[in-house]
């Protein structure tokens, strides 16, 4: 679990982390871990259709992903649904878990080597952060990236020194993957030689070549955003049909959606 905990009250319709302690006979209690909260999921909420056995769907101990439906500030309480998580957001709300506990794993570290008290440099930074960003690991990928800078937000230098070079060495900058598959085909009496001229073009161009079969290879172009991954693949794969149809041949690129 994340050792910050958010202040305040979750928003409507807010994506939250919840731990199960008490499962009744029609309602499910949770703890809501990013806000220290107690919440409720009534059984009308675990699951579409009729529910036999709230159990076969909720235990104590077990970790969920709710939707926040309403909060009562007066009793700091929470009433949540199961049921209205995609498949989609689970995971994604799963993953910035995952980054988050990343974040605050590399502050651990810079803490030890520093020899500050994890907990506070915790609440420093966040304070900090979270006036410029959601997320602290969403602040660490502009740090990893070149496109953030911590002493800018007020981080002192010797922290902000040593959390930026703890930060290169952890996080990898976002990148995202585009695919499409190439057919090459050429009639020239060396087109053996052809095919590999142009499939060179293509490597050149900064994209991976991963033969599929006699004449079809799928075309593979990594980047830091889409905008960059399309231009390239585009251009690679045009510079390789060009090619074989300037040498008694022709090509097809298909993208994968």
């Amino acid at each position: 679990m994340l050792l910050l905990k958010k202040t305040g009250f979750p928003e409507d319709s807010e994506l939250v982390l919840c731990t199960v302690t008490s499962v009744q006979s029609h309602s499910v209690f949770v703890n809501v871990e990013e806000y220290g909260l107690s919440g409720m999921i009534h059984i009308s909420e675990v699951s579409p259709g009729r529910i036999r056995n709230i159990r076969d769907f909720v235990k104590e101990g077990k970790v969920v992903v709710c939707k926040v439906l309403r909060v009562n500030t007066e009793r700091g309480h929470v009433d949540l649904s199961l049921r209205r998580v995609t498949d989609a957001q689970k995971r994604s709300k799963i993953n910035d878990i995952k980054q988050e506990q990343k974040a605050e794993k590399i502050i651990e570290v810079v803490a030890a080597k520093l020899k500050r008290d994890a907990k506070k440099l915790f609440e420093e930074l966040a304070e900090k952060i979270h006036r410029e960003y959601p997320s602290i690991y969403s602040c660490f990928m502009d740090v990893a990236e070149d496109k953030a800078s911590l002493s800018k937000l007020k981080v002192e230098k010797e922290v902000a020194d040593e959390l930026t070079a703890a930060i290169k060495a952890r996080v990898k900058p976002s990148e995202v993957a585009i695919r499409g598959d190439l057919k090459l085909v050429s009639y020239a009496a060396d087109g053996v030689e052809v095919i590999k001229a142009a499939l060179k073009k293509v490597v050149d161009s900064g994209a991976e070549v991963q033969y599929i079969r006699a004449g079809k290879y799928k075309v593979v172009v990594k980047a830091a955003n889409y905008k960059a991954a399309e231009q390239i693949i585009e251009r690679a794969s045009m510079d390789a049909i060009n090619y074989v149809g300037g040498h008694d041949g022709s090509g097809e690129f298909v993208r994968e959606e």
